[in-house]
């Protein structure tokens, strides 16, 4: 029984570790890219982006449960993030019209 415990806590805890960097990745990516490139591919304005970037990381360093119904919404707004509006603000800085 406490072999189950102690590979239970070791998983739970590499899913928060692993968690917690995506998150902190998201954010501080959303925080060094300019204000005027989100506004070009259609999305939220980088304030919002960066509200919820920054709101899923404090949620997850809360309550330190990624596999909770907190953890997953926001390990799934950081992944939104990273995988849809990350690609498009780079395709949009390689455009002949982006300042």
């Amino acid at each position: 029984m406490l072999f189950y415990l102690d590979v239970r806590i070791a998983i739970e805890l590499a899913l928060l570790v692993v968690a917690l960097a995506i998150e902190a990745f998201a954010f501080v990516n959303c925080l060094t890219q300019r204000a005027d490139a989100f506004g070009v591919i259609g999305t939220l304005s980088k304030g919002v982006w960066l509200a919820l970037t920054g709101g899923a990381l404090l949620v997850t360093l809360l309550v330190q449960v990624a596999l909770g119904i907190l953890g997953m919404i926001a390990i799934t707004i950081a992944a939104i993030y990273l995988l849809d509006v990350r690609p498009a603000l780079r395709d949009a800085g390689e455009g002949p019209n982006y300042l």
